[in-house]
C-alpha cells in the first residue's frame, strides 16, 4: 500500500518542487535579460519559450526520478496543473479553456480564441512531456559481435 501510495505522491511532489522556483526564477531574471536583448515586442513568445523550458526541465526531472514508469509519472503531475488557474505560474488555465470550449459551441466569434489558447496549452504540456521522453534509457547499440556466446 505504502508503495502505491508513493508511486502517485512523489511524481506530485518532485514537480511542484522543481516547477515552482523554476519559473519564478526564469519570470525574474531570464524573461527581463531575454527582453531586453530582443525587444518588448517579443514579451509574449519569450514568455511562452520560459515557460516550455521551465515544463520540459520539470518532466526531465520527474521521468529521470521515476526510472521505472516515467510517462505515468509525468501523467499525474500534469493532472495537478490542470486543477486550478496557473496564470501566475505558467500560462496553464485548463478551467478557462474548459469554459471557452462551452463558448465556441454556443457562439463562433471565440473559436480564435479557443485555437489560440488550446494550441498554448498544448505547447505546454507537449513541453512536460517532450522532457519526460528525453530522458528515456539509451539503447544498447548494435553490435557485430555478439557478446553473450562465449
Amino acid at each position: 500500500m505504502g508503495h502505491r501510495l508513493c508511486f502517485w505522491v512523489r511524481p506530485i511532489l518532485v514537480g511542484w518542487a522543481v516547477l515552482v522556483p523554476l519559473a519564478y526564477l526564469t519570470e525574474r531574471l531570464l524573461l527581463p535579460w531575454t527582453i531586453r536583448l530582443l525587444g518588448g515586442a517579443w514579451l509574449p513568445t519569450a514568455q511562452v519559450l520560459l515557460e516550455c523550458f521551465v515544463l520540459a526541465v520539470t518532466g526531465w526531472v520527474i521521468a529521470r526520478l521515476h526510472r521505472s514508469a516515467p510517462i505515468p509519472s509525468v501523467l499525474i503531475f500534469a493532472a495537478t496543473l490542470s486543477f486550478r488557474d496557473l496564470d501566475l505560474l505558467l500560462a496553464i488555465n485548463v478551467p478557462w479553456l474548459i469554459r471557452l470550449v462551452a463558448d465556441a459551441l454556443r457562439d463562433s466569434r471565440y473559436l480564435g480564441s479557443l485555437v489560440d489558447t488550446a494550441s498554448e496549452h498544448l505547447l505546454l504540456f507537449g513541453s512536460l512531456f517532450a522532457g519526460a521522453w528525453l530522458n528515456r534509457p539509451s539503447r544498447r547499440p548494435v553490435s557485430l559481435f555478439d557478446t553473450t556466446v562465449q
